[in-house]
């Protein structure tokens, strides 16, 4: 459904990891507002489109990968109203194999340096390289997705749930430093969500190895654990995202909007 309401017709936002998961249907919402989405992933051309959306390709860790494409956008469609920092990695891991099993999903730097590399630096480079150019045109909105993890932390994900703790933390600081130049910085954290296509097999090993389980006994039983009972719709994000890079959302900044079912530790 089209959503004129929220005045978005011509606006151009960035998703960063917009192939695919989360982004993909905050791009495929965007686009639905009229939105002029811009897809920056690893795994598209650049010039190329997804349902419409232009395509950079963009390493979000590699400073000039990130300087080259803000240019690029800049160059095509001449501003850039938003960014959606989106991209993101997450490799299931424990402080310590108690068991000794599978020292492979015992947190080393490796897994740690990847997901600080994706999740923090590459928020970093990203908010960065976009402010400046929002700054030129005298403002702008940047929308950090962060994770329920950030806040209440997840067993066999602590390196992830650090990386969006981090996050949290630039949100409201870039909020401090930004809002007087009409740049707002906020975020949104999504809780369980129905799957997005990218958990692997080799993820759900992981992810049970350090939950004590074997993958066909991940739970499922969403009632026990979220009050409204189920899983969250990846296009009930999208339509988050739409909202708080709209100006119907203009006094809105520096803070993390959980959208989890209202799960909580309470």
């Amino acid at each position: 459904m089209k959503q004129d309401w929220l005045g978005m017709e011509g606006k151009v936002v960035i998703v960063t990891g917009g192939a695919s998961g989360i982004g993909r249907h905050v791009v495929t919402t965007l686009l639905s507002t009229g939105a002029k989405a811009v897809v920056v992933d690893m795994n598209v051309e650049t010039g190329a489109t997804i349902d419409g959306a232009y395509c950079v390709q963009c390493n979000v860790t590699d400073t000039d990968s990130v300087k080259a494409m803000v240019d690029t956008v800049v160059a095509k469609y001449g501003c850039i109203d938003a960014l959606v920092n989106n991209a993101g990695i997450n490799l299931p891991r424990l402080l310590v194999d108690v068991r000794g099993e599978k020292p492979q999903y015992e947190l080393d730097e490796d897994s740690f340096n990847k997901m600080f590399s994706v999740n923090v630096k590459g928020v970093f480079l990203c908010a960065q390289a976009c402010a400046k150019q929002m700054l030129k045109q005298g403002g702008g909105v940047i929308v950090n997705m962060s994770s329920e993890s950030g806040k209440e932390g997840s067993q066999g994900q602590s390196a992830y749930s650090a990386t969006k703790g981090a996050v949290d933390s630039f949100t409201r600081s870039w909020a401090k430093e930004l809002g007087k130049y009409h740049i707002r910085v906020l975020a949104c954290a999504p809780g369980i969500m129905e799957a997005t296509g990218l958990r692997t097999e080799a993820y759900n090993e992981a992810l049970a190895y350090t939950r004590g389980c074997r993958p066909e006994e991940l739970s499922t039983d969403y009632s026990k654990v979220i009050p409204m009972g189920r899983d969250g719709k990846l296009d009930e994000v999208g339509d988050l995202v739409a909202y708080l890079v709209s100006d119907r959302a203009s006094y809105i900044a520096g803070t993390t909007i959980n959208i989890s079912g209202g799960k909580s530790r309470g």
